[in-house]
């Protein structure tokens, strides 16, 4: 699947998480919009954003990491 990265809901809007940031398994931390569809990605884990590895606006496909934790 084929999608566009957005780090933030809006562009005038703050980036739903940065480096540094704690998650969760429900905590957004980014859309992908996909075939005009806005899909909200969970983390589905626990710990602290240690590097973004996209950036907005940047084409991702299936299984590309987008973050990495610690």
């Amino acid at each position: 699947m084929v999608g566009t990265f957005y780090a933030a809901p809006s562009p005038d809007s703050p980036s739903f998480v940065k480096v540094g940031d704690s998650v969760g398994p429900d905590t957004t931390v980014c859309i992908i919009e996909a075939m005009k569809v806005m899909n909200e990605i969970k983390a589905e884990t626990s710990g602290t954003i240690a590097e973004i590895l996209v950036q907005n606006g940047d084409t991702v496909e299936f299984g590309k990491p987008l973050f990495r934790l610690k």
